[in-house]
């Protein structure tokens, strides 16, 4: 257990920090929409109505669409993109290890790198394809949290629904996803500049703290 823990201790913190975020957004959140729904005169709901809410469905995976849609273009960017003197940055001035072809012969490769073949051309690229498909689930389960979101709220107006056809083009749809693009992709621009001047001693995510500033790439 305790070398678990120790191989898998930065994705395991992250996974608690999830798991207690979205926890305490089902606490606040279920508050936010009882408050919403007493104040429009209608029966409050509990905890596991709530998680079947369009409130709380697009209040999720708009989110999630924004941090996956930022990985996947940082790291299709990545590919062809160059920031000198960046930690996030590939050094085009010299041969990396990450665009060489793989090798079967290699040890330890992965059973895909050995395989070969369709199922090798898939695994060179599945990172990408792996971020665009969760981008495009998130994407449409925002969508489809926002629409029910937004016909609750015009049900309990008395007023007619809103189609999923009209709606793809509403600007509350549109507002929702680029609130939280702009912030992402501000957070990418902030980690890729600040890593050519700025360290932090015993991150992969920075150059050695005795770098010069033109250094590009860990």
């Amino acid at each position: 257990m305790k070398k678990f823990l120790k191989n898998n201790g930065l994705s395991l913190s992250f996974l608690v920090l999830f798991i207690i975020s979205i926890g305490l957004q089902i606490v606040f959140g279920l508050k936010e929409y009882n408050k919403f729904l007493v104040e429009n005169n209608t029966a409050t709901v509990d905890y596991l109505d709530y998680l079947y809410s369009g409130h709380f469905i697009e209040a999720t995976f708009e989110n999630w669409e924004s941090e996956f849609l930022q990985m996947l273009l940082f790291v299709v960017f990545t590919i062809f993109l160059q920031q000198k003197g960046s930690s996030e940055s590939k050094d085009f001035d010299k041969k990396e290890d990450i665009d060489q072809e793989p090798s079967p012969l290699k040890k330890d490769a992965p059973w895909a790198v050995k395989k070969g073949g369709f199922v090798l051309a898939i695994y060179k690229y599945s990172l990408s394809i792996a971020l665009f498909l969760l981008f495009i689930l998130s994407f449409g389960l925002h969508f489809y949290g926002s629409l029910k979101n937004e016909n609750k709220a015009l049900l309990l107006k008395n007023k007619s629904i809103e189609t999923a056809q009209n709606y793809i083009t509403d600007s509350r749809f549109w507002f929702e996803s680029f609130e939280n693009w702009q912030s992402e992709f501000l957070s990418v621009f902030a980690i890729v500049v600040l890593s050519i001047y700025l360290r932090q001693k015993g991150s992969s995510q920075s150059k050695p703290v005795d770098a010069p500033n033109s250094k590009t790439g860990e």
